[in-house]
């Protein structure tokens, strides 16, 4: 699996408003036309709520 890029995740997110939960943060992933890999990191965020980006890609990323 190639490295997912925060860019992406970021691009992904564009739009959103926090804090949100995880399954606003996909379907704005989906709404903006996220990749396959984005989307099924995301779809793997644990259930919480989300304060920003930041927060967002740092849960991806295994932070």
């Amino acid at each position: 699996m190639a490295t997912l890029s925060p860019i992406d995740v970021q691009k992904a997110l564009k739009g959103m408003d926090y804090p949100a939960k995880k399954d606003d943060i996909v379907g704005q992933a989906e709404r903006n036309g996220a990749g396959d890999e984005v989307l099924e990191a995301l779809r793997n965020l644990p259930e919480k709520q989300y304060d920003g980006p930041d927060q967002v890609s740092e849960v991806v990323r295994g932070g």
